[in-house]
């Protein structure tokens, strides 16, 4: 008994709250279920986060981990959604371990993306716009804007280039219910994910280290190799059975 909870202790996927009845649900039909009792249990929608948009991004979140990109602790997503306005709070942190929403603030977008909705998105360099897909944080340096976070673009054509156009989390006086009074919406950035000087240290320091963000954006052209729902479900429910049971894997 103590090998076998050991062994099942080694890594974070969703708990077996919800039961099905005997044979009726699938791995994709389960973690579906799952992603609607995380949006009921964290008040997602209360906060304005769309519920497609939390599937993506949870499809996204174990993709990642089946690929043994980010620790198999980890619990934290970032979500940011720019078909939302600048000047509504459009940046969700999410503890799914816990299910609850740590923060939800404003966050800017490029200034070549659009005024106060981001409608244009690039993966390249001097644009000043802002990228969309799936990201991992990395290390905290200081930089120009003060205490910022790295972000390492994981979708090829989309925002792979993060790193080198120097797209990061940082503090941004300009991102603030004042500005927003005064403009209509938030100020923009050169294409980073620039939070309010009041939260980024919480930010930052919440979402270090090898997590995972994703930016949700009017783009239909974006594609993602790790937006494969089979993946997603048959990491998260590894051993549904004929029963509709998940069973962790071992």
């Amino acid at each position: 008994m103590f090998l076998l909870l050991s062994i099942t202790l080694i890594s974070w996927r969703p708990d077996n709250s919800a039961k099905a009845s005997p044979g009726t649900l699938s791995s994709r039909e389960l973690f579906q279920q799952y992603v609607n009792d995380l949006y009921t249990a964290a008040d997602l929608e209360t906060s304005g986060l769309d519920e497609a948009v939390l599937q993506k991004a949870m499809t996204g979140f174990m993709n990642i981990k089946a690929a043994n990109l980010i620790s198999p602790f980890s619990s934290i997503l970032t979500v940011v959604d720019y078909n939302k306005p600048s000047h509504e709070k459009r940046m969700w942190i999410i503890d799914l371990d816990a299910k609850s929403l740590l923060l939800n603030t404003w966050v800017a977008h490029g200034e070549g993306s659009g005024d106060d909705t981001a409608n244009f998105f690039s993966n390249t360099d001097n644009s000043h716009q802002s990228s969309i897909g799936f990201y991992l944080t990395d290390n905290i340096y200081m930089g120009k804007h003060g205490r910022s976070l790295h972000l390492d673009g994981l979708d090829e054509g989309f925002n792979s280039a993060a790193r080198s156009r120097e797209i990061v989390v940082h503090a941004a006086n300009y991102v603030c219910q004042a500005v927003i009074d005064q403009k209509g919406r938030l100020g923009r950035s050169w294409g980073c994910p620039a939070v309010s000087p009041e939260v980024a240290e919480q930010v930052i320091n919440t979402i270090k280290d090898k997590t995972v963000m994703f930016i949700n954006g009017n783009d239909f052209s974006y594609t993602s190799k790790y937006l494969n729902e089979d993946v997603s479900a048959n990491y998260a429910f590894p051993d549904a059975d004929a029963t509709g049971t998940a069973m962790a894997k071992l």
